[in-house]
């Protein structure tokens, strides 16, 4: 099972502790994602909750961008779907519920979002591998893990994961409570 171990997995009832006004003092997502999006741009957000990054991403590509959610809890999606219509953002953003055992979602994308999310997934090769299969060739993925859940020993794994399967690390942006790398598919940022 690739996405999915349900003793990991953050229910759908606690997500309202992460999505929520007061977390913007600690992780303002316009500021986090806006280096990253432009206007016109496709994003993925993997294990988006109920949209705390979503709504934003689905902002900063604005009326001509798109962005997919992809998780595999219906109640989240739902959830986030509903924000999205009351901020008037829901033609940007579409769902995509996914299995267990795959991603399953073949569209490329300018811009992948995972935030405090990749230490719930067994299979982080195979997870990975999916991700960079779905950046286009300039395509980015940002990668963030809570320092609170993730040691450094097991972030640095999950970083040579990646780096073995092609993806380089432009840059660690600096995300409070955070160990983050942003990645693309070569060396020089190509």
């Amino acid at each position: 099972m690739i996405l999915k171990d349900t003793k990991h997995v953050c229910p759908w009832w606690l997500c309202f502790t992460f999505d929520n006004p007061i977390r913007k003092i600690i992780h303002d997502p316009i500021k986090i994602l806006s280096p990253y999006v432009h206007k016109g741009g496709t994003a993925i957000d993997i294990g988006p909750g109920m949209g705390y990054f979503t709504i934003p991403l689905a902002q900063l590509v604005g009326p001509t961008g798109r962005v997919t959610a992809i998780d595999i809890q219906p109640k989240m999606l739902s959830a986030l779907m509903g924000r999205a219509q009351k901020k008037g953002l829901s033609d940007r953003i579409k769902t995509h519920l996914t299995g267990p055992d795959s991603i399953g979602f073949h569209e490329k994308a300018d811009f992948i979002l995972t935030f405090w999310m990749v230490h719930e997934v067994p299979d982080q090769r195979r997870f990975l591998l999916e991700i960079r299969d779905l950046m286009k060739p300039q395509g980015l993925f940002l990668l963030v893990e809570p320092v609170i859940h993730v040691s450094k020993k097991s972030f640095s794994q999950t970083l040579e994961t990646a780096k073995g399967l092609g993806l380089f690390i432009k840059e660690s942006p600096k995300i409070r409570m955070s160990q983050s790398a942003l990645f693309s598919c070569g060396k020089d940022g190509h």
